[in-house]
């Protein structure tokens, strides 16, 4: 058990969080940030202008925390990433139309490159500013951003902690894929349970393209540096998993961890201003409980034409009421705010056709008050941790197309281990064209079949205990927080 900590002791430490400028990565963070920052703990939030500004005009779940005395967004100024001018020659048709047969967000790689480049210098001198006012200087960075973990390393009372912004599941299978997949460690077979002799690499084959590899190469060394690791799940969805990796070989001698999730909102205000409302709310307001699919994939992916079609037909055959979020992926400088306009093409008259049944969102949707909706009854999803999190949390069960990076495994997860949830489209089958007739079946299994059903019952008891884990008292979650805050407190 940690030590007791107290208002007194928290007002010398600080928390310097660095995020990957990436929407999935930079939300997380934002709100482990928020969390920490109501315990007393001044947070500064570090991250370019431009993404700073991003992340806050799409958080939502939340009143407002950005003003709170606790709470500080550093800006850094970064340079602007010229995609014309991008040394890993992605081909501009593949990062605006999606015809790239794997998913990655490409473009965005060589931003990350800057970041890592430009960022080393401000962090350093921001954490050695700090240290001289501050009895302990706390940074927890995201995986890719490890490098500032060298540079607090460098400061008399530094420490650092690495977030894991994927899945307890995800993570030990990268780390045991990395050892060699050895069948000699302790209750492995849980794991192996899942993904057998034959699959368990196909399952992950090709979810990375070589540059982010070797990004992710890059940043492995920091990690020595490191004093413990946190992660965005809870025991009640992943304790078997949790606890695998709180063993050797996966967690090293005087290293730490911390099961702190979920960080999203678990219970969002009922009362708030009808005119105020996104429209998509108030359309819910009208529909019968568990009636509508959600449907949205993320900031990263923008599908083909030939998928949009298939997907429009697909949902119109399915005859289930659904709200759609079509929109293009995030571009490399930040930049967008959710707000810009989608220009992507329906078929012709779809929304005409379609009207009172299906809803069309073109500008940012506020997501996790979709999914807390009674009207609400599935999603179909890429399955990144952030729709993943947020979507167990509300106890609605998902539909799963995974597109690339930790989405096959959360796959898994979800459907193998959770038993929340079905398969679109097979990991093994992405090169190919999905049917409108794939997705109009997988709709209909989700929404209206006893299986669907089953799902989601399961789903909603899930989505309780792992809401207990965080409100309760003697809440897992609760606990976790608690032990983290009493270590970065310790005398």
């Amino acid at each position: 058990m940690d030590e007791d900590f107290n208002e007194e002791a928290r007002q010398d430490v600080v928390v310097v969080v660095v995020p990957l400028p990436s929407q999935g990565h930079q939300n997380q963070l934002l709100h482990f940030s928020r969390l920490i920052s109501t315990h007393g703990i001044p947070v500064y939030y570090v991250g370019s202008a431009v993404h700073n500004h991003q992340v806050k005009t799409r958080v939502h779940g939340w009143d407002d925390f950005s003003n709170t005395s606790n709470f500080h967004f550093h800006d850094f100024p970064t340079p602007l990433f010229d995609l014309n001018q991008n040394k890993l020659h992605v081909s501009p048709e593949n990062i605006v139309s999606g015809h790239a047969s794997n998913k990655f967000p490409l473009h965005l790689i060589e931003s990350l490159f800057e970041v890592l480049v430009n960022l080393d210098e401000p962090i350093s001198e921001l954490l050695n500013s700090l240290s001289l006012v501050a009895r302990r200087v706390v940074v927890v960075h995201d995986p890719l951003m490890a490098f500032v973990a060298k540079e607090a390393s460098y400061i008399p009372n530094g420490e650092s902690y690495c977030f894991n912004v994927c899945s307890a599941f995800g993570l030990l299978y990268f780390k045991w894929v990395s050892l060699g997949c050895p069948y000699s460690i302790p209750n492995i077979d849980t794991l192996h349970e899942y993904l057998t002799d034959d699959d368990h690499l196909s399952k992950m084959d090709g979810s990375f393209p070589d540059a982010f590899l070797a990004l992710i190469a890059s940043q492995l060394e920091f990690q020595q540096f490191d004093a413990g690791e946190l992660h965005n799940t809870c025991y009640p969805l992943e304790g078997k998993f949790i606890d695998l990796l709180s063993q050797e070989p996966f967690l090293g001698e005087n290293y730490r961890q911390w099961a702190l999730g979920p960080l999203n909102a678990v219970e969002l205000d009922s009362t708030e201003n009808s005119d105020s409302r996104h429209e998509c709310l108030v359309w819910l307001d009208s529909q019968p409980k568990d009636s509508v699919l959600y449907v949205a994939f993320g900031t990263t992916i923008t599908l083909s034409r030939e998928e949009i079609n298939e997907l429009a037909i697909g949902l119109q055959h399915s005859e289930q009421r659904f709200i759609w979020v079509l929109r293009e992926t995030d571009q490399a400088d930040g930049s967008a705010d959710g707000s810009q306009v989608c220009n992507i093409e329906l078929p012709e008259g779809y929304e005409e056709r379609m009207e009172g049944i299906g809803m069309i969102v073109r500008d940012w949707a506020p997501q996790i008050e979709i999914l807390a909706h009674p009207s609400t009854g599935g999603f179909l999803s890429h399955c990144g941790w952030n729709s993943c999190m947020e979507s167990l949390t509300m106890g609605v069960p998902i539909a799963a197309w995974p597109m690339h990076s930790d989405q096959p495994w959360n796959t898994v997860l979800v459907t193998d281990v959770l038993k929340v949830g079905l398969v679109v489209r097979e990991w093994e089958s992405r090169n190919e064209v999905i049917s409108s007739t794939m997705i109009e079946n997988a709709v209909m299994k989700l929404m209206v079949s006893e299986d669907g059903h089953d799902m989601r019952q399961r789903a909603e008891q899930l989505g309780v205990d792992v809401r207990h884990s965080v409100k309760s008292e003697d809440g897992s979650s609760n606990a976790e927080l608690n032990s983290f805050l009493a270590h970065i407190s310790r005398p």
